[in-house]
């Protein structure tokens, strides 16, 4: 590896470790109605994003709500010193992308079938800290 793609995988690795992200992969859920309660809580505080989870009927809010659970957990392991409340933590970013589809078919009229398919998603959340220069 040359001396500029190696200065330049460390600074990508430094910048990664002072990010607190936390990853949901293959949910069964599909992505549109994933979509609908992350679009909720994008931009807003984390008290106020996990009141909103944890009221919203949605089946996919309690997903959420565990995968904002974990990102918060993981700031605190990368930031012991620092609180919550005084930090300002938001969701930064919180992105929803399509996983794989299960195909099935289902038995249709006059010897006919359908395919069914069962889509599933992964959701990426980003913390932000307002008051705490990362």
């Amino acid at each position: 590896m040359g001396s500029r793609k190696h200065n330049m995988a460390q600074q990508l690795k430094e910048a990664r470790k002072q990010r607190a992200f936390a990853k949901l992969t293959n949910c069964p859920t599909s992505p549109r109605k994933m979509r609908l309660v992350a679009d909720q809580i994008r931009g807003v505080e984390v008290e106020k994003a996990l009141q909103i989870l944890k009221f919203s009927p949605k089946e996919a809010s309690r997903n959420l709500e565990k995968l904002l659970l974990s990102a918060i957990a993981n700031w605190q392991a990368k930031n012991e010193d620092a609180s919550i409340e005084d930090a300002g933590l938001f969701v930064q970013t919180i992105c929803v992308d399509s996983a794989g589809m299960l195909k099935r078919l289902r038995p249709a009229p006059q010897g006919r079938a359908h395919r069914i398919r069962k889509r599933s998603n992964h959701v990426t959340l980003e913390l932000g800290s307002k008051n705490l220069s990362n």
